[in-house]
């Protein structure tokens, strides 16, 4: 009990003395994150409905996305490497390549599933294609684009920490300086952030996700109501 007691305040002494470098480490963590699912997340959405449009354009880009998401993540970011060179830029195009099949594929799924009949209310009131994709579609597909949006964050802060690897910031810098070192300090000080990122990720994104959900329920008073079926 008094070892782990004074290991305990050993990594608490760590992370104070070097407070300075772990939040730099956590902030280029954060932005590769924000700029690979930010990116995927605005490519992956038109792809999703594009989906919609025929089995042809479904079948495409679900197998090509799905080819991207079962390439282990260290082959995807070593071949980016080879095209695109080390850095930060190459592991975060990385995080976008890896992080498009959960967006394309829950927006998918969302847009299937909206009641056919509040699209044709919303033709039968003179509302055009994209007006019925905006007003209609999107809003009551948002919670299942979400839980895309949710797994590739998640997905992608992990994916993250081996970004030293070929060059890349963040926190998987002092991991790797750790098992390198043979210390243990610096590898809890950057495993347990990183494990901390992606929690917080996961609960505020589900918390979006639900008040969404619980908005979509009572927007679908203000959709032309849906024209009786037979």
């Amino acid at each position: 009990m008094t070892e782990r007691h004074l290991n305990f305040w050993d990594f608490i002494d760590y992370v104070q003395r070097n407070s300075g470098m772990l939040l730099g480490y956590l902030y280029a963590h954060i932005l590769m994150v924000l700029i690979g699912v930010g990116l995927a997340f605005i490519v992956g959405v038109p792809l999703g409905a594009l989906c919609t449009r025929n089995r042809i354009w479904e079948r495409l880009i679900l197998t090509v996305t799905n080819i991207l998401q079962v390439v282990p993540s260290l082959a995807m970011l070593v071949l980016l490497l080879l095209i695109m060179g080390l850095g930060s830029s190459t592991v975060t195009v990385g995080l976008f390549l890896y992080s498009l099949n959960p967006i394309v594929r829950n927006t998918f799924v969302g847009l299937k599933q909206v009641n056919p009949s509040y699209v044709e209310a919303g033709r039968g009131v003179g509302m055009s294609r994209l007006q019925i994709l905006f007003q209609i579609r999107f809003p009551l597909a948002l919670t299942y684009m979400m839980t895309g949006l949710r797994i590739s964050a998640v997905i992608a802060i992990g994916v993250a920490t081996i970004a030293p690897l070929i060059g890349g910031n963040g926190l998987g810098r002092e991991i790797y300086a750790g098992i390198n070192n043979g210390n243990s300090l610096r590898i809890f000080a950057g495993a347990i952030p990183a494990a901390l990122l992606a929690i917080v990720a996961d609960l505020v994104l589900g918390t979006i996700q639900r008040k969404l959900k619980f908005e979509g329920r009572r927007s679908k008073s203000n959709l032309p109501p849906p024209k009786a079926q037979g």
